[in-house]
Parts: structure tokens; C-alpha cells; sequence
């Protein structure tokens, strides 16, 4: 039997901590392994199903374990440490690999005594051979005949036992495939379209498991019809606490990030993956945190964050995990009503920038603690403490993490932290590498790229400004202009001028390849005025962005065929580049 103290990087042990451990191991309090781990597959069984729960002896008074799976003793190459909170029970979503000898490591994890982990020693079994060809196997999202869809859909479906991957065909039509033609998806369970899906129609789906041995057989079609183009919001993530926190506060505020687009959020909190006995899909308005909530100690939550808007909810959102445990608040205070906490604020920025000249530069926090770490984090994410005082010298730019913490002395001294991961940037004077100009109904558009490691803000005809974060700025006149970027960091600033000769004018709106020799063909016409501008490319393009043509802007130009092939009425887009590497982009009809 093994125990050893798992603490957050940087985080030293307290001394009574490591007494209170040594004295646990001394006279047998600390718990221990079952002399048998595995239930299901028993330890050395064989020809193991590729689809098998995998089932372990739960212990007294451990409230949490962690799984891993791989080809050797505690090995992790097939699942790297899986904390699954209380259950006994893990199931493995894509499967396991067939003929292979697999071990299991079961740790009991126990964070009510100090984070303790007594890693098992790891049993095996060997999954049987996969004799035949994989089932068909239905789609989760969206279901046969569902209609009103979102168009950028999270197109999901259930496991099939065997299969090694899938093969995703989608068309327009009945057996079509004009969207995706028998796609090798990988052993994976879902498929989100790029670009989206087309709007206000119905789509016909079919996915088909295979493995080595073959296809599956007879896999049916299902449909589904779309509806307008609605952005559905993205998923979103805890803050606070972050997913897989323990010693969680009895009564925390759960905080998570804000969703662009989302104008709430469905909460559920419960004891188990599949209960919600805390919050059942308690709708959130525009706010990113619960109000207080009083758990119970020494528990696991499990909790899922679904944000939605009027076209639907988010698609695919993962669960997430955090364990309480008393330690240092925030509490109520029941003589005075208020929240206490023990852990310090701290005011620190996420960014701290300085001139690639100025190293190496001092800082210096105004937080009040009892006491301060600083950490420099490698690109592995180890870190290696470089301060712990109030100042911190910093040597070159990178990652860091600052740490302040006050201790608790009737509890052994027990540390209560608060820490904000930050990066240190080296500013340089930036590099104009293009500038965009796009037409629009007052004016034109500028787009100015740059590029260079400072933090930038964006002017333009004056020098002095006004400035502006965005690199984009619209309905300006035509005619010259001068655009200036400046590092923030007052590192300098750079200029160019741009001479505004490329317009959409001279490119037609329409074109009608009837035959009647009147606009047969579509090419730009230089206008009177285009003085030296010189095109040197024009392609089209249709709505979907697939490049159709490159025409040569001296040719006749397009007469609406690929190939030979007629392409239909419709809206196509073209993008233009002159002779001074400025570029325009448009759009116009065929009609037919």
C-alpha cells in the first residue's frame, strides 16, 4: 500500500500535514486496496467483450477514484487518469481495442483527508477478437424527421460495438451525396458540418460503422429539414470552481465563462451523472454565476452548463465535476450574517507588457497577505518558483503564475491561496504586412493587418488619432489616406499610406449567357478613370466558397459554364488583385 499527497503545482505541503499522514500510516487508519479490485472483467479474464463496463470493489470512506487504462502495469496510453467521483462503474464511450491484454489502475482518491491517492495495483484482462462485421447504429442529433434543425447542427450517433470508425454520407436528395460522400469520420461519435448546413432544407443522412473486417450491412437513411440560418451558441466552461476542483467550498458561487450570442444558460447540478437533485435544468438569465449555494460536505457534484438562445440550445456540452470539502470558506458568519472568506484578494492583471528593451523589470504586488509566490510556467506547464516575496524580478517574457495566500493557524497553518496565472509580453513596433479594401454603400472599408508580438491600436490620417483597438475601419472617403498602428506599450508606430484606386466600379452586377449577345459574358471594364491600376488575377467563387474559375483579367471573360457545364442562376462572388497587391471582394448575379 501506497499514499502519497497530491497538492496543486507550486503548492508546498504544511508540516502538519505531513505528520497527520505519517501518523495515519503508523497505526493503519489510512485505507487500503481490496485484496481483489476488478468485478467485471474479473482480473485475468479473456475474451473480454470490446464494449464491457469495466466494475471495480468500492472501499469504506473513500468518496472518489480515479481510473486509467493502458497496455501495460499503470500504464495510461488507452485512458489517463479518469477521476469518476463516487462510482464504482466506468464505461468506456468509444469502446475498447480487440485482442488486447489491457490493465486497469483503480486510485482511491481521497480529498477529505488531504488529497490523499493510494493507487491499486493494476489487474488485467484481454478483450477478445472481433469476429464480425459492426451493427448499424442509430443517430442521436438529429433524430429521423426532425425538422426546423439549425443549420450548424452537432450531428451525433450511438457507439456501435466493434467498429473501429464511421463512414458519413449526406445529400439533398434521397441517396445523395452532393454534401458528403461516404466520409471516414475516425472513431469518433459526432460530425459538425463546416461550412453549415444549407437552410429550409431536408437532408438525408447515412453512417455506416465499419472495422477490419467490413461495412456494416443495410444501414438505413434517415432525414431531417433545416431551418433559417440562427446561430446556435457554443458550449461553455467552469471557472470557478474549475472542473475536476476538489476542496470546493461548502457555500461557493459557480462561475462560468460567457457565451457570445447566448441569452442564458440551463443549469444542472446533481450528486450523480444522471440525477440533479441541487438545480434540474434551472434556466440562468444573461448572468455567468449561480447565486450561493449551500452543498454538503466531502461530496462529488456533477454539473452540466447548457447556454441557448432563441434558435435553440448548445449542442454537445460536456458535463463537468468538483468535490466540497471545509476548509477555507467562504462561509457564513452566523453572528454577523456575512460571507467570510479566508483567502486574499488580490487586484492582478492577466497581461503585463513592457518594451523587448526594458528587461529585466521588477514587479511588485500591492495585495495583502500572509504570504506571496511567484512561478515561471514552461511550455509543458511545470512550474519553478522564482520568488517568494512581494517583489518578483522577471528575466524574459513567458508564462507566470502569482500566488498570495493567508494561513489559518488552528487548522495546522492550513494555507488558503488565491493565485492568477498571467503572461509577461515583450512589445515591438509593429509590421504593416497588407491592408484590405472592400466597397461599401458610403465609402469603403479598410482592413489593416499587421504583424509583430506588441499589444496594437489602430489611427488613421492623424498620428495623435483618436485610436481604436479594431484593425478595421468603415465608410471612409475615397481617395488617399494614411493609417498609423502603435504599440500601447509606447514601443512606436508605424505608417502607410494607401492610394484608393481599386473599386467595384467597372465590375458588372449581372450577366445573362442567353446567347443574345448582350451581357454573354461577365469581366471587369476599366472605367475612364482607373488610371494605372493594373488586375493581375479575378476568381469566382460560389456561395460556399469553392473556387470555380481564375480568369485572365485581359480574357473575354466568364460565360457562366464549368466544364462544359452549365452552372445555374444564383449569386457568385468574386475576389480581384491589382498590380499594387490590393485586393477587392464582391459579388454579383447570373441570370439565366
Amino acid at each position: 500500500m501506497r499514499s502519497t499527497y497530491r497538492k496543486e503545482a507550486g503548492q508546498r505541503t504544511p508540516c502538519w500535514l505531513v505528520v497527520l499522514l505519517f501518523f495515519l500510516s503508523q497505526i493503519g487508519l489510512s485505507q487500503e486496496c481490496p485484496s481483489q479490485v476488478l468485478t467485471s472483467p474479473l482480473n485475468g479474464a479473456v475474451n473480454v467483450a470490446v464494449d464491457a463496463n469495466i466494475s471495480w470493489n468500492q472501499v469504506p470512506n473513500i468518496p472518489s477514484y480515479i481510473i486509467s487504462l493502458g497496455t501495460s502495469p499503470g500504464g495510461t496510453d488507452i485512458l489517463n487518469e479518469k477521476f469518476v467521483g463516487g462510482a464504482s462503474t466506468y464505461n468506456p464511450p468509444l469502446g475498447l481495442p480487440e485482442n488486447t491484454l489491457i490493465y486497469v489502475t483503480i486510485t482511491l482518491f481521497d480529498f477529505q483527508n488531504g488529497n490523499i491517492e493510494i493507487p491499486c495495483v493494476s489487474e488485467s484482462f484481454t478483450t477478445g477478437a472481433i469476429s464480425e462485421i459492426p451493427l448499424c447504429t442509430p443517430f442521436i442529433t438529429p433524430v429521423d424527421g426532425a425538422v426546423n434543425v439549425n443549420p450548424s447542427t452537432n450531428i451525433r450517433w450511438n457507439y456501435s460495438p466493434g467498429a473501429i470508425g464511421y463512414k458519413l454520407t449526406m445529400g439533398t436528395t434521397p441517396g445523395g451525396n452532393d454534401l458528403l460522400n461516404n466520409e471516414d469520420q475516425g472513431n469518433n461519435l459526432n460530425y459538425i458540418p463546416v461550412p453549415e448546413l444549407p437552410p429550409n432544407t431536408t437532408i438525408y443522412i447515412r453512417i455506416v460503422p465499419y472495422n477490419l473486417i467490413g461495412d456494416a450491412i443495410g444501414c438505413v437513411e434517415s432525414s431531417f429539414t433545416t431551418s433559417e440560418i440562427a446561430p446556435l451558441p457554443s458550449c461553455t466552461f467552469l471557472i470557478s470552481p474549475a472542473n475536476g476542483a476538489t476542496n470546493v467550498p461548502l457555500t461557493p458561487i459557480l462561475e462560468w465563462a460567457a457565451v457570445p450570442g447566448a441569452s442564458g444558460y440551463r443549469i444542472t447540478i446533481g450528486n450523480s451523472p444522471f440525477t440533479a437533485e441541487i438545480l434540474d435544468n434551472v434556466a440562468f438569465p444573461m448572468v455567468t454565476q449561480t447565486g450561493i449555494l449551500e452543498l454538503e460536505g466531502n461530496q462529488t457534484f456533477f454539473m452540466t452548463i447548457v447556454p441557448f438562445n432563441d434558435a435553440g440550445e448548445a449542442i454537445g456540452c460536456e458535463q463537468e465535476i468538483f468535490s466540497t470539502l471545509q476548509g477555507c470558506g467562504p462561509f457564513f458568519d452566523p453572528l454577523t450574517g456575512d460571507l467570510v472568506t479566508v483567502n486574499p484578494q488580490i487586484d492582478f492583471p492577466t497581461t503585463i507588457s513592457t518594451c523587448e528593451d526594458d528587461f529585466p523589470i521588477v514587479y511588485t504586488t500591492s495585495d495583502t497577505a500572509d504570504g506571496y509566490r511567484w512561478y515561471r510556467i514552461d511550455s509543458n506547464g511545470n512550474e519553478s518558483l522564482i520568488s517568494d516575496m512581494p517583489s518578483v524580478t522577471f528575466s524574459d517574457p513567458g508564462d507566470y503564475r502569482y500566488e498570495a495566500y493567508n494561513l489559518i493557524p488552528q487548522s495546522g497553518n492550513l494555507e488558503c491561496p488565491s493565485s492568477q496565472i498571467f503572461s509577461v509580453r515583450s512589445s515591438e513596433i509593429p509590421t504593416i504586412t497588407d491592408v484590405g479594401v472592400t466597397e461599401q454603400a458610403n465609402g469603403i472599408r479598410i482592413n489593416v493587418l499587421v504583424s509583430g508580438i506588441g499589444d496594437y491600436e489602430f489611427a488613421i490620417d492623424n498620428i495623435n488619432g483618436p485610436y481604436q483597438n479594431s484593425n478595421t475601419f468603415n465608410n471612409i472617403p475615397y481617395g488617399t489616406h494614411t493609417l498609423y498602428v502603435r504599440d500601447k506599450n509606447g514601443c512606436g508606430i508605424a505608417e502607410e499610406q494607401i492610394v484608393q484606386d481599386l473599386t467595384l466600379e467597372g465590375f458588372p452586377k449581372f450577366f445573362s449567357p442567353n446567347g443574345d449577345g448582350i451581357n454573354d459574358y461577365w469581366q471587369y471594364i476599366p472605367p475612364e478613370m482607373s488610371g494605372d491600376l493594373t488586375l493581375v488575377s479575378i476568381e469566382i467563387y460560389d456561395r460556399y466558397g469553392q473556387l470555380l474559375v481564375q480568369l485572365d483579367p485581359t480574357s473575354r471573360g466568364w460565360d457562366g459554364t464549368i466544364n462544359g457545364g452549365t452552372l445555374p442562376a444564383a449569386d457568385y462572388w468574386f475576389r480581384a488583385r491589382d498590380n499594387t497587391n490590393s485586393e477587392l471582394i464582391g459579388h454579383f448575379s447570373l441570370k439565366r
